[in-house]
């Protein structure tokens, strides 16, 4: 017998002759994928769910900036009218903006801060240990004011 040769020569599917140690059997490894798929199982579902939890968060924390800006967008044009704006009725539209719209956060709270100069709006969300805060800024425009002292410079 040659060196290296198998002392044990059996004929797999084919009818050719191959060594028992080359020709691994289901009935061997039968337990080992499902000793594998019970590590691996429980790591790939914590990172599908972590994931998802991830992109709920990216996604309710846009549509809560999003409807910051617009609630502080609104306050600066009607901080232009001659009745002004107050903070309640930013936050009022804050809150009908955001209403329904998170995924993740049920409950979104916001304030309202008005200057001479700019509106500004915080939000805040809260669920568990996750916490989510934005804050947007729009500035009160005054262009009458802007276009009457440029009229004033032209001859």
């Amino acid at each position: 017998m040659q060196k290296g040769a198998c002392k044990k020569q059996m004929k797999n599917q084919n009818g050719m002759r191959c060594c028992r140690a080359q020709n691994i059997t289901d009935r061997e490894f039968s337990g080992m994928i499902t000793i594998e798929m019970a590590y691996i199982a429980p790591v790939m579902l914590l990172v599908f769910f972590l994931s998802v939890m991830g992109i709920f968060y990216y996604h309710d924390k846009e549509i809560i900036a999003s409807c910051a800006y617009e609630a502080a967008v609104v306050g600066s044009a009607k901080a232009r009218e001659k009745s002004g704006a107050t903070a309640e009725t930013v936050e009022a539209v804050f809150e009908e903006r955001a209403l329904g719209k998170c995924i993740l956060f049920g409950k979104v709270q916001g304030s309202a801060q008005i200057d001479e100069e700019k509106v500004v709006v915080k939000a805040s969300a809260v669920r568990g240990k996750i916490r989510l805060s934005v804050t947007e800024t729009a500035g009160i425009t005054k262009p009458e004011a802007k276009i009457r002292k440029y009229r004033k410079l032209l001859p």
